[in-house]
């Protein structure tokens, strides 16, 4: 099939080529600064030449939007929301256009949407949104603003020949350079791999060769549409999920943050605690309704994984 990925140079985005590639596919990325062969440019924002590789594409996985690895100051935010806006529109403008149009349009958006909370997981059926959760730093709602306006600019797209696919990804683990789950061995070795805040807020994550599966399962399955978690069924707290990550690398000891001291790192790292200390507690309940079944169910033996790897030989930096 023909696949093209908005989007596509991040570490989601490298993840898919890499495994879409390697399955046979003609995987084309669109990026604003093309250096490879089967990359073409484009600005996320307007209709373009570009817009020829979606005409008699299969499938669209539009990835696009600026990282969320930042200061959330109000500039970012109002960056991170125009980016996945305005690309979404334009991708659906040109979807809308084609003559002969992609039959699914894959979607990312965030399970930040949904709300903090402890005291159940969030599924796409009885799952709470957030933004008017107590106690919580305001700007927070602003993140779960994004991500329903994501969504919107997908579902207002005029696209009736191309099936629709919100993908409410959680965070995707694998042992590319630079992803999550380098920064959380980073911090692991030093020693700082230990509960933030307490610990007791959740943490949802997916294998990355779960996620390829996942999205290869929601592009052949012709019934599912709208929003879908893309989250193994495991999610557990952060002090439970740092201490099986330093178990499997074999890091006997991580040493606690306080709240401050968490917000301290991210103003030096120039992210941001929102990262940190929101309670993501996500469940993959449509997946597993349809029949997906998860190699990497449980984060154990998923840490075991993926460590195993990142020791196993070079990784990929993109």
């Amino acid at each position: 099939m023909k696949i093209v990925i908005p989007g596509g140079t991040g570490q989601v985005g490298t993840i898919l080529d890499r495994a879409l590639t390697a399955a046979g596919h003609d995987v084309v990325v669109l990026t604003r600064r093309p250096v490879r062969d089967r990359e073409v440019r484009w600005d996320g924002a307007t209709l373009g030449p570009w817009a020829a590789e979606i005409d008699g594409s299969d499938i669209v996985i539009n990835l696009a939007g600026r990282s969320v690895n930042c200061r959330y100051t109000a500039a970012n935010l109002r960056a991170m929301m125009d980016s996945r806006v305005h690309s979404t529109q334009v991708v659906g403008a040109a979807i809308a256009a084609a003559a002969r149009p992609p039959r699914v349009w894959l979607q990312m958006s965030t399970a930040t949407v949904y709300s903090h909370r402890f005291d159940a997981p969030n599924d796409e059926a009885t799952g709470v949104l957030g933004g008017a959760e107590p106690g919580v730093p305001g700007y927070w709602a602003y993140s779960v603003e994004i991500a329903q306006a994501w969504e919107r600019a997908q579902e207002r797209a005029e696209t009736p020949n191309t099936r629709k696919v919100a993908l409410r990804a959680a965070m995707v683990m694998s042992p590319d350079r630079g992803g999550v789950l380098d920064a959380l061995l980073r911090m692991a070795r030093l020693g700082l791999g230990g509960p933030i805040a307490g610990g007791a807020q959740y943490v949802s994550w997916i294998h990355d060769r779960d996620f390829v599966r996942a999205v290869e399962f929601l592009a052949g399955r012709d019934d599912l549409a709208g929003p879908v978690n893309l989250a193994a069924p495991g999610p557990l707290p952060q002090r439970t999920f740092m201490r099986v990550l330093r178990a499997a690398w074999g890091v006997p000891v991580g040493l606690p943050a306080t709240k401050w001291m968490a917000e301290l790192g991210a103003f030096v790292l120039r992210s941001d605690t929102e990262l940190l200390l929101k309670s993501r507690r996500v469940v993959p309940r449509r997946l597993l309704e349809a029949g997906f079944t998860f190699d990497h169910a449980q984060w154990p033996e998923a840490a075991e994984d993926l460590v195993r790897r990142v020791r196993g030989g070079p990784r990929v930096t993109r």
